[in-house]
């Protein structure tokens, strides 16, 4: 007994992705934790999963690799286009750390946050608020970097009237040779930024879905409200907004370079983001699981052991 043999009639009937096939779903889990990094067909050759032991080497060596690639840009020459997340966070502290111990200035770097809270019309919390995202890239990168920091000028948030600007402004600095670096956590229903399954239903072909730069508004899976409940805002699910403003495929699958992060659990056993990881690595490209297409690109995704399991029922 289990929930593909008790969905018919339930409360849950419905409530998933539509474009879900539950049984295929399950079957990406492997009882052996271990073989989450056996690697699969539709990888890309230079992506690999980097597990971590526990969350303080998951934040250093998520944090290592950020600050490393803008090093290796810096030292080439080249602009970097960097998409960034609000979640995972752990990982801004030590970037700022390393760079600011090379001394590595960070006026080459182009900051794209991939997403911000809004109401339905894509109006956004203002940049003061503490739930607001580019508050938390303020306090957590651009200003502990201090003068190494990225210029104002070249930070840009996913407000209703920047967002659509995203594409051309990434478009035009890799036609000059920029790099486009893309940072990334996996949603409870493996979103990448807010671009959630559903979407999907929308779109005619894949090429059309691939094409989507971007979202306004953007309407969140319920799934999403509560995994945001629980992270971000302290179980209050009252403060959570329903809607968001998001990059879309047709930026986050323009990168040259993917910086992954799935640090997922919760304590005493419990976790929220196993399944997620599962699935990303096993499902292969589906426009309704968008994390799915993350390992057909180049870089690293850096996970936490204990996400890999064994995924059995342990009663907390």
């Amino acid at each position: 007994m289990d929930l593909l043999s008790t969905i018919d009639g339930s409360l849950l009937e419905g409530f998933f992705p539509a474009g879900w096939d539950l049984a295929k779903i399950d079957a990406c889990v492997d009882d052996n934790p271990a073989s989450i990094t056996d690697r699969q067909g539709f990888w890309h050759p230079e992506f690999s999963p980097v597990p971590c032991a526990n969350v303080g080497d998951f934040d250093a060596m998520l944090g290592h690799e950020i600050a490393h690639t803008i090093r290796l840009s810096r030292d080439a020459g080249e602009q970097l286009a960097l998409i960034l997340p609000v979640g995972p966070m752990g990982m801004y502290r030590w970037a700022v750390y390393f760079l600011q111990q090379w001394g590595v200035a960070c006026d080459h770097v182009h900051g794209f946050n991939m997403d911000e809270w809004s109401d339905a019309d894509g109006n956004t919390l203002p940049s003061d608020n503490s739930g607001a995202f580019q508050y938390a890239m303020e306090q957590a990168f651009y200003g502990p970097l201090g003068d190494l920091t990225v210029p104002q000028t070249q930070r840009n948030f996913a407000t209703k009237e920047n967002l659509p600007t995203f594409g051309e402004k990434i478009g035009n600095l890799k036609s000059a040779g920029a790099k486009l670096g893309v940072i990334f956590g996996i949603g409870r229903v493996c979103h990448i930024a807010f671009w959630e399954p559903q979407f999907a239903a929308e779109y005619d072909t894949e090429a059309e879905w691939k094409a989507q730069t971007h979202r306004i508004g953007a309407k969140l899976h319920p799934l999403t409200i509560e995994q945001n409940a629980i992270t971000s805002f302290k179980s209050r699910t009252t403060l959570v907004p329903a809607f968001a403003n998001t990059i879309g495929p047709g930026l986050f699958l323009q990168a040259d370079k993917i910086i992954g992060g799935a640090d997922g659990i919760l304590g005493r056993g419990m976790m929220w983001q196993g399944l997620s990881l599962w699935m990303t690595l096993r499902h292969g490209p589906s426009t309704w699981i968008p994390s799915s297409y993350m390992p057909t690109l180049p870089g690293k995704l850096f996970y936490l052991e204990e996400l890999a399991g064994p995924l059995v029922a342990e009663c907390n």
